[in-house]
Parts: structure tokens; C-alpha cells; sequence
């Protein structure tokens, strides 16, 4: 069943930018207002130049609407996901989520079917704004990997 707006997040434990550091997604939002984007692969084109890039350039028109927290999450490892960060220059703006077996991606019932390009299932592209825990806006690109319905100019229109 795919998640949706007045869902709470899937209490699965993932890393957190590093293979130490695990985490629920619940906790890091607990309490917050927050964005969720998922990719479907760190270091893709789409992800790399486009989805990712938008957070961090809004990042300050983001919190300025009372954001305390942004998270992107892929069906990577938290290595990868740690050198996508740095790659990316989000510092400390934005968690790099690592979910390696698809757990949180698999609860949110938003897997992708990119075998043949990326060799296992991953996440469809999406941003969410999550309230303590509880989605209240979620857009799903339409072919889960376009860049359109789920970069920071669209989800800047609903803080």
C-alpha cells in the first residue's frame, strides 16, 4: 500500500550519513516540521543536477518558512550517501539517508522497479512535508524520475 497524505512515516531504523549512525526516520522528525526527498540513486544525473541541487540552493527560503529539518533518502549504502553529500556541498542543511535493503522505501510502498539501469529496486522521486512524523503534503513524480512535481520551487508552494 503506497503512502499518503495524513499517513505517519514508517518507523524503520536507516542510517544517517554514516554506517555508525542509525536512526528511525520517526525520531528524526519527531516533534518537527520537516521535508522528506527521496531519489532514486545518488550520483544520478537527475538526482545530481537537478532534485538535490534545488534543496540546497532554497535551503534558506525552506527554514525561513519554519522548516527545522531536511532529509534525502536513497536505496543506497551510507557510504555513498556520505560522499553524494559532500559531493553535493549540503554540510550540515541536509541528513543523507542511507535505506541500503529498501526497508523504509518498501514501508512507504514507493519502490522503483530500476533494475535494468540501476541493478535493484529503488525509490521513486519524491518530497514530502512531514509535521511530527505525519505527512501532510507528498509529491510523487508521476514516472517516479522526473524532475518536476517534487523539486524545492514545488514544495516551497505548500509551506
Amino acid at each position: 500500500m503506497t503512502i499518503k497524505e495524513g499517513d505517519s512515516l514508517p518507523d524503520v531504523e536507516i542510517f544517517d550519513g554514516e554506517p555508525g549512525k542509525k536512526i528511525k526516520v520517526t525520531e528524526l522528525f519527531k516533534g518537527k516540521k520537516g521535508i522528506l526527498i527521496a531519489v532514486p540513486g545518488a550520483f544520478t544525473p537527475g538526482c545530481s543536477q537537478k532534485h538535490l541541487p534545488s534543496y540546497v540552493k532554497k535551503y534558506d527560503d525552506i527554514t525561513a518558512k519554519g522548516v527545522e529539518v531536511i532529509a534525502c533518502i536513497s536505496v543506497n549504502d551510507p557510504f555513498v550517501m556520505a560522499s553524494w553529500g559532500k559531493d553535493q556541498n549540503v554540510g550540515d542543511k541536509i541528513h543523507m539517508l542511507a535505506d541500503p535493503e529498501g526497508k523504509f522505501t518498501k514501508a512507504m510502498g514507493l519502490e522503483l522497479a530500476a533494475n535494468p539501469v540501476l541493478g535493484n529496486a529503488r525509490s521513486k522521486r519524491y518530497s514530502a512535508i512531514v509535521d511530527d512524523g505525519v505527512i501532510t503534503k507528498l509529491n510523487v513524480e508521476p514516472d517516479g524520475t522526473g524532475t518536476t512535481c517534487s523539486l524545492s520551487d514545488e514544495i516551497l508552494k505548500s509551506l
